[in-house]
C-alpha cells in the first residue's frame, strides 16, 4: 500500500475487495466505493471462500470483510493475511460486542467499522488502512 497525501489522487487508485453475504448491501457499498477517485472495486464476495480466492488472485490494497458471513469472517481474515499479506482488512459488522471485535482484531483486521457508520466514516476507515 502506498501512502498519499489527502486530496492527492494522481496515483493509481487503491484496489478494494468487498465481502458481504447481503447482495443489496454489497451493491450499495460498491457504489459508495466506486464513486471515490482514490478507490477501485476489483471484486466482490458473498462468502469466505470467494473472499480468500479474490484476495489471492488480486492482492488488493484493501478487503472489506463482513464479520459474520458464510465461512466465517475471522477465518477469512486469517487466510487473507496469509495469502495476501500486504492487504489491509477492514471488518464491517452489525455487531459491536467485545467478543466480535476481539475475535476480528486477533485475526489481524486493521479497523472494525459498524454497519451503522456513515459513508464518510466508512471511507475514512478505508483510507486510514490504505495509508499505513
Amino acid at each position: 500500500m502506498t501512502a498519499r497525501p489527502s486530496g492527492d489522487f494522481t496515483g493509481p487508485p487503491w484496489r478494494v475487495i468487498l465481502c458481504d453475504d447481503n447482495p443489496m448491501l454489497l451493491e450499495a457499498l460498491g457504489e459508495v466505493v466506486a464513486a471515490q477517485p482514490d478507490l477501485k472495486v476489483v471484486g466482490t464476495a458473498l462468502n469466505a471462500d470467494q473472499a480468500i480466492e479474490l484476495a489471492r488472485r488480486h492482492q488488493p490494497d484493501l478487503v472489506v470483510l463482513d464479520v459474520r458471513f458464510p465461512g466465517g469472517g475471522h477465518f477469512a481474515a486469517k487466510e487473507i493475511a496469509r495469502c495476501s499479506p500486504d492487504s489491509g482488512v477492514v471488518a464491517f459488522s452489525a455487531y459491536g460486542d467485545k467478543g466480535s471485535v476481539d475475535e476480528m482484531r486477533n485475526a489481524g483486521v486493521a479497523e472494525y467499522v459498524l454497519k451503522g457508520a456513515t459513508n464518510r466514516e466508512f471511507l475514512a476507515a478505508l483510507r486510514r488502512v490504505a495509508s499505513r
